[in-house]
């Protein structure tokens, strides 16, 4: 799936360009789920869920290339839990 490059820098213009191409996006991934037995309220909902899941991981780490590699963490400093180094 291919998006539209933004034909404007105006804020405005660009936020119905962006939806405009969104739209045609969910139409089609809704056609899709709807092929393969999902209804269209439960993606749609399923769909907004995971939008707001993006945007609130956006909001919490822009830019999430600039995170340490997994490899580059010790694995004694990375482990989580209650003081067990592994499970």
């Amino acid at each position: 799936m291919n998006f539209p490059v933004p034909t404007s820098n105006d804020p405005t213009r660009r936020f119905q360009e962006a939806t405009d191409a969104a739209r045609v996006a969910l139409e089609a991934l809704i056609a899709d789920a709807n092929a393969a037995g999902w209804g269209t309220d439960e993606m749609a909902v399923a769909l907004v869920e995971a939008a707001r899941s993006l945007k609130d991981a956006n909001t919490s780490d822009p830019d999430p290339a600039d995170d340490p590699a997994i490899s580059d963490i010790d694995a004694k400093q990375g482990q989580i839990g209650r003081g067990e180094l592994f499970d």
